[in-house]
């Protein structure tokens, strides 16, 4: 009802829920009903299963006398249905609860207050979480594809912080409380230190906590409670959980991407109709959730025209596109073959001329240099990967995507490629601390070229535009957008250098935790200060699940870095080429993995010790193949028919929508003769 202008909700009373009593069964029984296309689909269907019905009636029927069902436990807000039918349910339950016994409504009233307070206590914990209203602001100013940005980085701090934990609990906090005497010596400030170490990882960071060589034997030496092997465990421990975070997170975000994928639109009318918030009293928050609904329209409009214009593509449009995207691909290859080159050299000038007598400030420059390079490479490579994909004629998420794939392969290669010239050319007294001090730098200058790209570069680049805004120069620098998949790639680069670097610097992922800490609010001052909204968006959902793929990509590096260093610890000195003189850290003076493991193993009871045995033999390999075959068919199986019953549902919504058409059609039929027989009279 309207009065004076403004809406007025109706009472329950008045509400549509009245319509499901004698009107609904009356209206059922018509002849318009008869003739919808859904039921005329399933008529033939329901012949055949007759008699599965009447079996499933009587199933239900003997289950309404037994136990209640889980469901009916749960809050009545939970339930998506009127008021009246709530208040027959609240009802139904009290009437129930008068005709059990006193144990039995004094453990259903438990049960509905213990749910209630785990809510309220997941509520206030989700409440806790930092940042909120800023992703807030964000996603409404920017759409979900910036805000899909900053959760990414808070997820990050959180595992970062997780790695932190561990290796407390696992390497810095039993070498504190159980380390060698002199340890307290090696940790002062003097001699020949300076301020340069802690941008080096030389000298007094050398000798202290942050990298590999710190951690020897101390008082803590049991068979199976040793330095050596906490140290491993804490390592694989951090590994072992950033792999089942990121499988599960990639699983997840894929199967839903896949079930919302192109066969299933967006309901616009949902959106335009359903999708406001009532409860917003706040007009900012107002203006920020109608952002969001237009960005969202938006990119969905977008997605709609690019379809429709890729449908209207001729053969011949099709070859020469595909022909463009050859050469560029080839252009691609040969751009990414000189890179590996520059990054080669760089490295072996660095090596080379990098220790001798210059100046500091030119000493630090070439011990910088393969950092320096590979980092500006990584900055403008993907600018021009985001410039052939626009030739290329892809969707807005496509060019996203591919982009995002280049990047990340350019940025994993060079890493790759620059860690294995480390691996061939250093050979100082503990190898390890030399490369924990590569890994070390790269964080810490990925980390300056966040914050210099920031206040050097964006921040003077919005003053131009908003002090000399009709000037040549403001109109060449054009307005600035925050490029998602080039700030992702940062953050996918930094967790690799962090993954990879943490056996042989432990504190990594302190150092990460902080610099990601501080790069949110820098990138927070970039977004909300000096950029603008992008006008041609993509979505969130399917770059999501990229990321968190691109992740496991670093894992894999990471894990094979780390594969490779053991396996070179356990060769004799004298036919190791990568590990000739390391004689420092938790697995120097001649100990291996195999030998700190060995040792555990025979320490163990004669039970533990052959169980041990069978399971690393080749004799179980059978029975755990057997086993993974099993689960494999299991999980395939339900698979199936998971996508069976998604299918189905589709079918549902698509009789749905022909319904409510053939409805519309029919009313619209009956006014026009309404009105036609009107007028003749």
């Amino acid at each position: 009802m309207v009065t004076n202008g403004h809406f007025r909700r109706l009472l329950s009373e008045e509400s549509n829920c009245s319509m499901m009593s004698s009107d609904s069964s009356e209206y059922n029984h018509t002849e318009i009903f008869d003739q919808l296309p859904s039921i005329q689909v399933l008529r033939s269907e329901q012949r055949r299963q007759s008699e599965d019905a009447s079996e499933a009636d009587e199933v239900l029927g003997h289950m309404s006398k037994g136990p209640r069902d889980k469901i009916t436990t749960q809050p009545l807000r939970n339930f998506t249905m009127c008021i009246q039918r709530k208040r027959h349910a609240r009802n139904i339950r009290m009437m129930q609860t008068s005709s059990i016994g006193f144990w039995e409504s004094w453990r259903r009233s438990q049960t509905t207050n213990t749910k209630r307070v785990w809510s309220k206590v997941g509520g206030a914990i989700s409440g806790l979480l930092p940042w909120r209203h800023t992703l807030r602001v964000i996603k409404g100013r920017f759409g979900v594809g910036v805000n899909a940005y900053f959760v990414f980085l808070r997820y990050l701090i959180y595992l970062n912080l997780i790695h932190c934990a561990f290796i407390w609990t696992f390497i810095l906090g039993p070498t504190i409380f159980y380390g060698g005497g002199n340890k307290n010596d090696t940790l002062k400030f003097g001699g020949n230190d300076s301020v340069l170490d802690f941008f080096l990882g030389s000298g007094y960071l050398d000798r202290s906590p942050v990298f590999y060589g710190f951690y020897t034997h101390g008082s803590l030496n049991y068979p199976c409670l040793n330095t050596p092997l906490l140290y491993l465990i804490g390592i694989l421990a951090i590994l072992l959980l950033s792999v089942i975070v990121e499988i599960r997170r990639t699983s997840v975000g894929y199967k839903h991407t896949w079930m919302l994928g192109k066969r299933s639109r967006m309901n616009v009318s949902y959106k335009i109709f359903c999708g406001w918030d009532f409860t917003i009293q706040d007009a900012d928050a107002a203006t920020l959730k109608l952002s969001f609904l237009r960005n969202d329209l938006k990119l969905y409009l977008e997605e709609q025209f690019f379809s429709q214009y890729e449908a209207r593509r001729t053969v011949w449009q099709w070859v020469r596109l595909y022909l463009l995207r050859i050469i560029l691909n080839l252009f691609i290859v040969s751009l990414l073959g000189g890179v590996f080159y520059l990054i080669y050299y760089a490295t072996e000038t660095s090596q080379s001329i990098g220790k001798n007598n210059h100046h500091w400030l030119v000493s630090l420059f070439l011990q910088y240099l393969p950092p320096i390079t590979i980092t500006f490479v990584n900055l403008f490579l993907p600018h021009i990967f985001r410039k052939i994909s626009f030739f290329e004629d892809y969707s807005s998420t496509m060019q996203v995507n591919i982009t995002l794939v280049r990047s990340i392969f350019l940025k994993l290669a060079s890493l790759g490629i620059y860690l294995g010239f480390v691996f061939t050319t250093t050979h100082e007294q503990c190898t390890e601390n030399q490369f924990g001090r590569e890994m070390y730098k790269l964080c810490i200058f990925n980390f300056l070229a966040t914050f210099c790209s920031a206040f050097l570069v964006n921040y003077p680049r919005k003053l131009v535009q908003e002090k000399f805004g009709s000037s040549l120069l403001a109109r060449f620098l054009g307005k600035q957008h925050f490029l998602v998949p080039f700030n992702v790639l940062d953050l996918v680069y930094g967790q690799t250098v962090s993954w990879v670097g943490v056996y042989f610097c432990p504190l990594l992922p302190l150092i990460g935790s902080v610099t990601l800490m501080v790069t949110f609010y820098i990138k927070k001052f970039t977004v909300l200060r000096c950029c603008v909204a992008e006008q041609r968006m993509f979505r969130a959902s399917n770059s999501t699940v990229l990321f968190h793929f691109m992740l496991l990509l670093g894992l894999v590096m990471a894990a094979t870095t780390l594969g490779f260093t053991l396996s070179q610890q356990q060769t004799p000195p004298d036919k190791n080429i990568f590990f000739q003189h390391s004689p420092c850290g938790p697995f120097g003076n001649g100990q291996s993995v195999i030998n700190v493991v060995g040792v555990c193993v025979e320490s163990l009871p004669i039970l533990a010790q052959t169980i041990i045995h069978y399971l690393t033999s080749e004799a179980f390999a059978l029975p755990l193949i057997l086993a993974e075959i099993m689960i494999l068919t299991s999980y395939v199986s339900r698979g199936r028919a998971n996508q069976k019953t998604i299918e189905r549902l589709k079918d549902m919504l698509v009789m749905s929508s022909s319904d409510k058409r053939f409805l519309v059609k029919k009313h619209a039929t009956m006014l026009r003769r309404k009105n036609e027989a009107s007028l003749h009279t």
